[in-house]
């Protein structure tokens, strides 16, 4: 069988596979599942392009990866060919542990396992059950116990090819301009000093544009008002469903969400059984989106109600502003929901949601980026540049929101709150 193969990709153009052991990684069905995890969860309901998926973005990456690895090695950085293969791998396989719509449902499944402790137990697990200890060295990569630090930089780090293809990506498939990096000059301009990843001087003003490209993406883009609140009732929904399952009332489930449906699931009654594998491995976006079409047939009023709006895009509307709404303020609109419709204080709790929004482009409290100058001194880039000096870069910046159905009539001037700092 031909394993040596060139895939057409629409950010990059040809993208080589010239390594049968990486191909046979992507042919796994664990890698396959990709396939069916959007990448962006329900921002195709704002940015219609949005419907690329995982499998592009792993692929996306790994092609980075292997440009930054000739670049590292042109410079005359030793990278042997097996940790060429270990890493490529390790940036390939950095995904497959992602719950359906990925982050979205983050800690929904299991709530002690994160995406990145599932990719880490797949990798785990594809090691000693197919691939007989071949990716010893990929998880040495991947959790950062290798001694090249710098190879575990390029996978995971406030500058990895995970990011530079993310950006870029997402920035192609929804159409805001403001996503584009210069991930080519970036790589271009990739060292390793002391065993770390730098980067040259030269580039400095591309990472600036870099992190500032983050950014402005997470605020466009991820942290999209109206993402959030697809994504409440994304959650509200499963909440709900799971309730009525427990209670033996829901008429349709999916095999792989009975489940996790059944009980809540933690590390410790996940990690042994091979039925909890086989149903986290089995279970994507498709799972969700069919059970939440037939869940609008569902007797239950709170169930069918939410998933008819996530259907139809019928969706809350939502309030954003700078400070924490007062909490006699959200109880008002609570209020108004609960006379409106009739409903109990527990019921409304699906349909009036408050909390937080965080973005941080730049994390001082992580591993700098560090920059090469001329003379071979190595300076962080938050010492030399003058754009993280602004606290949107470098530091938490938050917004808090509430949502609820725009149908209930809220006359504003009888609120127990100004909101005249509400911002949408």
């Amino acid at each position: 069988m031909n394993k040596r193969k060139i895939i057409n990709d629409p950010v990059y153009g040809f993208i080589n596979i010239h390594n049968e052991f990486i191909f046979d990684l992507i042919q796994h069905p664990y890698f396959q599942r990709l396939r069916n995890i959007h990448q962006l969860g329900l921002t195709s309901f704002v940015y219609p392009g949005a419907t690329h998926n995982r499998f592009q973005h792993s692929l996306g990456a790994m092609h980075l990866m292997q440009n930054a690895l000739d670049v590292l090695c042109d410079k005359g950085i030793d990278i042997t060919s097996q940790e060429k293969e270990a890493t490529l791998a390790a940036i390939l396989l950095h995904d497959i542990g992602h719950t359906p719509f990925s982050h979205a449902l983050e800690f929904f499944f299991v709530e002690d396992l994160s995406h990145e402790d599932f990719t880490k137990l797949l990798i785990t697990k594809l090691n000693n059950d197919t691939f007989k200890h071949k990716l010893d060295l990929t998880l040495q990569i991947f959790e950062n116990n290798y001694r090249k630090s710098f190879l575990h930089q390029l996978v995971s780090s406030q500058l990895d090819v995970d990011r530079l293809d993310y950006l870029n990506r997402d920035s192609f498939y929804t159409g805001v301009a403001e996503g584009v990096v210069g991930a080519e000059r970036i790589i271009k301009m990739l060292n390793v000093y002391d065993n770390q990843l730098v980067a040259d001087i030269k580039a400095i003003y591309s990472i600036e544009k870099f992190i500032i490209s983050r950014r402005l993406m997470y605020w466009q883009v991820y942290l999209h008002k109206t993402v959030h609140v697809l994504e409440v009732i994304l959650m509200n929904i499963l909440k709900r469903a799971k309730i009525l399952f427990q209670a033996k009332q829901l008429n349709f489930i999916s095999p792989s969400l009975r489940y996790f449906f059944e009980q809540t699931r933690t590390y410790a009654n996940f990690i042994n059984h091979s039925d909890a594998w086989e149903a986290y491995t089995d279970m994507d976006d498709n799972d969700i989106l069919f059970c939440i079409k037939m869940w609008q047939q569902e007797k239950d009023v709170i169930l069918s109600q939410l998933s008819k709006r996530l259907c139809n895009r019928h969706l809350f509307k939502i309030e954003i502003a700078e400070h924490a709404f007062d909490a006699s303020y959200l109880e008002a609109i609570r209020l108004h929901v609960e006379r409106q419709w009739k409903m109990s204080k527990e019921d409304v709790s699906y349909f009036v949601v408050s909390g937080k929004m965080e973005n941080r482009a730049y994390n001082r409290k992580m591993e700098s980026i560090q920059i090469l100058d001329k003379n071979g001194t190595l300076f962080p880039l938050e010492n030399i540049s003058d754009h993280l000096n602004h606290r949107t870069l470098s530091e938490n910046v938050s917004k808090y929101f509430v949502c609820y159905p725009k149908e209930i009539e809220i006359n504003k001037n009888t609120l127990p709150f100004s909101h005249h700092d509400s911002i949408s």
